[in-house]
């Protein structure tokens, strides 16, 4: 279907009064409710005969010359003030001036939803478009993309399915440039990302702030799916050490690449692996307590790549021991509104220096509410720990948050926990576990926490569900979080 701009066209017969320069702002206050009044038209234009006179554009109910549309004591006031001139004047409203929402109504069939919004990643328009649509689908990306460009570069159409295994769409341009690389900003924190290769959503934007906002600086975060960063990079611009996994290797390509923008590459910790390969090796207590010498975490039977470039690996060493000094001497910190808990107690780990995770089990008690809230001050709270020092960091003997983000199937992933934690080597409480789910209308958050405690073998203490956001209509995505049962664990080598 092709698009023909000319029949948007509507030519309007209309009035100008030519008034001298001078008395303009008086005579548009004298008319007032008169002149046209059109979005992005103004009522007042140059005069093309002379530069000491300007047109004002009466409105479209001023139909007689003589102005008798007016009231008499307006039009009086108006003489008094100079001589004035009715002339005849010409206006098209073309294609540019009508919004996406207008144009699109006029082209599509009556009853058709018109799909005026649209999800943005940077310069890139993602279209959802339902199968009735389909046949339109060239022209409502032509009308999407000239009614936003240069904001807008690029209109996509996700095609079928998600049915790959790293969970990205394939995509179908419609309009604009064929480029898919693109940057985003969130709350002070800029993500690169080619789309075509890896996740991302922009409607998650308040929830990463929000789950971000739990953690303190200090805290030892494990991201399993971590995609290109968007629980990552935040944490760790908190202060936060953080390791973070994903099957997808282009995400990891490009968590590295946002860990260096960003400027914490330092925190960052990144796997490309299996998670269940990547939580079970984390939390492994290793043979023997050899430290590496290149000061980086390895996972012996899977893909490791630090942040850093320069950095080798040892790939035959299941250690994971970080010998880090002055990691959070750069006050880099973008999350400045972000509000944390202030009710946290000191607890030493190891031999790091950091906060212990207490507040959350003080603040969340009660099932199937959101009892997460930050209470503490704004400022130096926020900011990133200076001088402090996360020196011998096992990663086995104490891990604050583990974040399971693939919503589709990361239940399926908990039985991983059964028996992974050697209670001896534990030092302070067991992590919260924070793991996202679909409920559909059919199901309760009882129904999710009975195939949680199934997968773990263990009941669990005083769940807590925050609603992220309904993604169909009788679908939602929630995250549960819990802080992981002691029936997990187990005693000695068992």
């Amino acid at each position: 279907m092709l698009l023909d701009e000319s029949e948007f066209d509507v030519h309007l017969k209309l009035w100008v009064l030519r008034i001298p320069c001078q008395h303009c702002k008086l005579a548009t206050r004298i008319l007032n409710g008169y002149m046209l009044d059109k979005p992005r038209v103004k009522p007042i234009t140059e005069d093309p005969t002379s530069r000491k006179n300007r047109y004002i554009i009466l409105s479209e109910k001023v139909q007689n010359q003589d102005l008798s549309d007016i009231p008499k004591e307006k039009l009086d006031e108006l003489k008094g003030l100079c001589e004035i001139e009715v002339v005849p004047y010409s206006l098209t409203l073309g294609y540019s001036y009508w919004s996406a929402d207008h144009v699109l109504k006029q082209i599509l069939p009556a009853g058709f939803e018109v799909p005026s919004s649209f999800e943005t990643i940077g310069q890139i328009a993602h279209l959802n478009l339902h199968k009735e649509l389909l046949p339109y689908k060239d022209v409502i990306a032509k009308v999407i993309f000239d009614k936003n460009y240069p904001r807008i570069k690029t209109v996509v159409n996700k095609v079928g399915t998600i049915t790959n295994e790293f969970r990205v769409p394939e995509f179908e341009v419609l309009a604009g440039e064929h480029d898919m690389v693109t940057e985003v900003k969130q709350y002070g924190a800029t993500f690169k990302l080619d789309y075509s290769l890896v996740y991302w959503n922009s409607r998650l934007e308040h929830e990463h702030k929000r789950l971000v906002s739990l953690f303190q600086p200090g805290e030892i975060i494990c991201d399993m799916f971590a995609g290109i960063g968007p629980f990552a990079i935040p944490a760790a611009q908190k202060g936060c050490l953080v390791y973070a996994n994903d099957l997808n290797p282009d995400s990891i390509h490009y968590l590295r690449i946002n860990a260096k923008v960003n400027k914490v590459e330092d925190c960052i910790y990144a796997y490309n692996t299996d998670a269940r390969k990547f939580i079970s090796q984390l939390m492994e207590v290793p043979t023997s307590e050899v430290k590496l010498e290149c000061n980086v975490p390895s996972l012996n039977t899977c893909e490791s790549c630090n942040t850093k470039d320069d950095v080798e690996t040892s790939a035959e060493t299941a250690l994971l021991i970080v010998d880090r000094k002055g990691i959070g001497d750069r006050n880099n910190n973008s999350l400045e509104d972000v509000e944390c808990p202030s009710n946290h107690d000191d607890t030493s780990v190891t031999s790091a220096k950091r906060s212990s995770s207490s507040s959350h089990e003080e603040n969340g008690k009660t099932r199937g509410t959101d009892s997460f809230k930050g209470s503490g001050k704004r400022g130096s709270q926020n900011k990133r720990m200076r001088g402090s020092e996360f020196t011998d960091t096992k990663t086995w003997e104490h891990i604050d948050h583990v974040i399971m983000n693939l919503p589709a199937s990361a239940v399926q992933f908990l039985d991983v926990f059964k028996g992974l934690i050697q209670r001896k080597y534990w030092k302070g409480n067991l992590p919260w576990v924070h793991c996202y789910c679909f409920i559909r209308a059919t199901e309760t958050p009882e129904t999710i926490i009975a195939v949680v405690e199934s997968a773990l073998s263990a009941c669990i203490q005083n769940p807590i569900f925050h609603r992220v956001r309904d993604v169909a209509p009788n679908k939602a995505m929630f995250c549960l979080s819990f802080r992981l049962p002691e029936a997990c664990c187990r005693e000695d080598d068992q």
